[in-house]
């Protein structure tokens, strides 16, 4: 049993030539923006921050893993355009793995920045232990090696075939079980359960800042709600089609039967495309965020908002841990241009997050 080939054969030829070409133009544009826009990004926080905060470095990890699926792009692009795969068994599972890869890398990344934030709210003092560039690396770590294992079923289920001439890169299943067990698993590990995390952090937050009477920094806040709501956007549709393929597999169903299996292989083409600019549209999302820095700074403008709080600051200049207490209290925050969070008169200390 095959999925996702190619096929002259779907619901509406005019449909079928319309989304080649939109594929293209998607595909074109991520290319287009994200490549230099994340290169600027990684290139910002290596050479225009001397101090890295924690935050800088789940931002400068985030922008390689859109770096890597961009590389992509081009043999995909290829691949719409000639109409064969032309890069064999070896490039067809190369780059559908470092895509399993970076969207899993980015989920938890967006995950442990939540988890992060949540953590600063409700455990301050614990927070401000934890939050160290050691623990940091370690736990960057282990996302990288969670996204390159959790990513290992692409390469159990990918192969080329040949059809009418042309070769496809293509999943390929024994039996409807492995089809649905795939996609299901890539469903919820790879968005349904780290994203009821992001909520679940984010709910928590609300709740304790309400309760503490906060008010959210607009700048930061603004920024880490946009790349949330962006990343959702951009991958929610296609984990739905995921799940409505798994559905009808475990029905029997294979993916190209009826008028419905037609149009879910011709929405997975378009949402896959559509996925790309997700890698692209986090640095447009800095820029945003930047306001009056970039007019300021110029092209350190994305260090200057990814700069490290007061507290960060001190901490590294003292050679100790990120946050440090002083007198058994948490150090309270200087205001600066990364703060997610300010305190009002009236909140206790230790409330702030970075």
């Amino acid at each position: 049993m095959t999925t996702n080939t190619t096929s002259a054969a779907s619901p509406s030829m005019a449909g079928a030539k319309f989304i080649r070409p939109l594929a293209i133009i998607l595909l074109s544009v991520a290319l287009a923006v994200g490549l230099p826009g994340n290169g600027f990004v990684v290139w910002s926080i290596l050479r225009r921050m001397q101090k890295r905060s924690v935050t800088a470095l789940m931002v400068l990890n985030l922008a390689v893993a859109d770096l890597a699926v961009l590389l992509t792009a081009p043999f995909f692009l290829h691949l719409l355009t000639q109409g064969t795969w032309s890069f064999g068994l070896g490039g067809c599972l190369l780059c559908h793995y470092v895509c399993g890869v970076s969207m899993y890398a980015s989920i938890l990344l967006i995950t442990a920045m939540s988890l992060d934030r949540s953590l600063a709210v409700a455990r301050p003092f614990l927070s401000q232990k934890l939050r160290t560039k050691a623990v940091a690396g370690r736990m960057l770590a282990g996302i990288w090696v969670a996204s390159f294992l959790l990513a290992t079923p692409v390469l159990v289920y990918r192969t080329v075939s040949r059809n009418q001439n042309r070769n496809n890169c293509i999943l390929k299943y024994p039996t409807y079980r492995h089809e649905a067990f795939h996609l299901f698993f890539e469903a919820f590990t790879g968005f349904l359960l780290p994203f009821l995390a992001v909520v679940a952090s984010y709910s928590d937050i609300g709740r304790r800042l309400q309760s503490r009477r906060f008010r959210r920094s607009r700048r930061t806040g603004r920024l880490v709600a946009l790349i949330i709501l962006a990343f959702a956007a951009f991958w929610l549709p296609y984990h739905v089609v995921n799940l409505a393929e798994a559905g009808r597999a475990l029905a029997g169903l294979s993916a190209k039967s009826g008028p419905t299996g037609m149009r879910l292989v011709l929405a997975r083409k378009v949402l896959i495309a559509l996925a790309f600019l997700s890698s692209s549209v986090n640095p447009v999302l800095y820029a945003c965020a930047g306001g009056g820095l970039l007019r300021s700074a110029g092209v350190g403008f994305v260090a200057k908002l990814l700069e490290g709080t007061g507290s960060e600051a001190s901490s590294a200049r003292r050679g100790g841990t990120l946050n440090q207490t002083v007198k058994g209290a948490p150090a309270a925050l200087e205001p600066g241009p990364a703060e997610s969070l300010t305190a009002s008169p009236n909140a206790p200390e230790g409330g702030e997050l970075n």
